[in-house]
């Protein structure tokens, strides 16, 4: 790990967070604010975010790589769909290859952010290693995503402490866990869930993955052969931008074709799981979800593992409620048992908004659920602040690399003109409140209450659509009537 450049002692830009975001958003500071002085703060010992926290077996991307890996420096692994540990690595060899290693200060844990409109400036408060420091920054990139890293969602069964076994969540998975030979008992029905159950049968456990409520399962190769293609024929940075388009194009086709026919979307799902299990007699009750398709994502299990796992006999599939734990499993609301050695409750995330740091606005708290969010990047009457938040229908990286883009416009205008303020005006009361998610999700749904709002119209809405936020972000006015900027002598002015 390379000794990073001495701290300034004021930044133009903090960056909170060394995962996709905030090396994508390092890149383009670098790139097209090269005069802007910035670092990243990195509450953990490491690169990589999300990807580098969950270590569970079979851990992998839930969209292509195409699409989640940067824009800048396009994903030439193997795999599409790819495994954790490559992801991390990708992460941090970009890192190293631009230099935005050199800028992270790990273990710096931003503990809160205090905004004066006099000076123009954050105050963060430090937290390194209990002890505690102060530093400025004209502008703030809250790059720390959405989850809780402390821990995940654990719902508290009846009967857990008379488990005779060992209980596990997959965010914090022990290394040392061997699974081979031992009953498994997998609680869950989502993305960690169907990653889970073949990885640990294929390390000799017998798995059962018990689902109060099922998802839908979409199997998809693990490689691209049309990116593959494109790789082979054409330059790199051309061949990564179709493969990108190719991605997101067909990712957005098959959600607009969702959420206008669910009930076709659902019987052609149903009919590749059928045609994956021709001998499983309970297709249709293990794999017919109580929602829409994309009222949740998706899950895709590449090259059919899920599946391979069940045709095989080493994972078998309980959709049932569960009434207790017992000394030697799970009881199920029918009266069957479950026998485990091991029980994993793959039962969801916690929302952590703004990474659990305590914001104030000229000594005003800020409370989250009072703002709705701008352009999908900021948080009406916050100067100043970028935030990242990607697609629920899409891979993160699409959204976070406009936001990234588009920050770095609004601070080239404000050099440019003399500003050192920036803030969405708060709407009017024609704009309606809506959930800042459309998603039925429980990690979104129980953070409903504390999480800001979305509005009823641009650009207070969330368009879950990269093309047309790639016309807008990339390329649309500052000057759209919301956005204000000012000098900190308060000398306001539209842009």
């Amino acid at each position: 790990m390379p000794t990073p450049a001495p701290p300034e002692p004021e930044l133009d830009v903090a960056i909170i967070g060394a995962g996709i975001s905030g090396i994508d958003a390092a890149w383009h500071l670098q790139r097209r604010c090269p005069d802007r002085s910035y670092a990243i703060f990195e509450a953990r010992g490491a690169i990589g975010g999300t990807w580098d926290l969950f270590r569970y077996p079979g851990v992998r991307s839930d969209s292509d790589m195409h699409t989640l890996g940067f824009p800048f420096r396009p994903w030439r692994g193997d795999k599409a769909i790819a495994d954790g540990g490559d992801i991390r690595d990708y992460i941090a060899d970009t890192a190293r290859a631009f230099g935005i290693d050199r800028h992270i200060r790990f273990r710096h844990r931003i503990v809160a952010a205090d905004w004066s409109s006099d000076t123009a400036r954050w105050t963060l408060t430090c937290d390194v290693d209990g002890v505690m420091s102060k530093i400025t920054c004209r502008f703030l990139f809250m790059g720390c995503g959405y989850y809780d890293y402390a821990g995940g969602h654990a719902p508290d069964f009846e009967g857990q402490a008379d488990f005779a076994g060992r209980i596990v969540h997959p965010q914090h998975w022990p290394q040392d866990l061997d699974v081979g030979g031992k009953r498994v008992a997998v609680i869950g029905s989502g993305a960690t869930a169907v990653t889970l159950v073949p990885a640990l049968a294929a390390r000799g456990a017998q798995v059962t993955m018990v689902q109060r409520s099922p998802s839908h399962i979409v199997a998809q190769p693990s490689r691209d052969r049309v990116a593959h293609w494109l790789y082979r024929l054409l330059p790199e940075s051309i061949a990564g931008r179709l493969a990108r388009w190719k991605s997101a194009g067909l990712g957005l086709a098959a959600y607009t074709f969702a959420r206008k026919w669910p009930r076709r979307m659902e019987a052609l799902i149903l009919k590749g799981v059928r045609a994956e299990l021709p001998d499983m007699a309970d297709v249709d009750r293990h794999f017919t979800p109580r929602y829409d398709p994309w009222d949740q994502r998706l899950c895709l299990v590449p090259d059919a593992d899920l599946f391979a796992a069940l045709r095989d006999g080493s994972a078998t599939i309980a959709t049932d409620t569960i009434r207790r734990f017992t000394p030697n499993g799970i009881e199920l609301g029918s009266g069957a048992q479950v026998d485990a050695d091991i029980i994993v409750t793959a039962t969801g995330l916690k929302l952590h908004l703004l990474g659990g740091i305590r914001l104030r606005i000229d000594g005003d708290r800020f409370v989250p659920a009072d703002h709705l969010i701008y352009r999908g990047m900021m948080a009406s009457g916050v100067p100043n602040l970028v935030l990242a938040l990607g697609y629920t229908n899409a891979s993160w990286t699409l959204k976070i690399d406009l936001v990234s883009r588009r920050m770095c416009r609004m601070l080239n205008h404000m050099r440019r003109l003399g500003y050192d303020i920036c803030t969405p005006a708060p709407p009017g009361p024609d704009v309606e409140r809506r959930p800042l998610l459309d998603f039925s999700s429980g990690y979104v749904t129980r953070a409903a209450a504390i999480s800001p709002a979305q509005g009823s119209r641009a650009p207070w809405r969330l368009r879950q659509n990269y093309f047309l936020d790639y016309a807008t972000l990339r390329f649309a006015s500052l000057g759209d009537g919301v956005l204000h900027f000012a000098r900190s002598d308060r000398e306001s002015e539209d842009a």
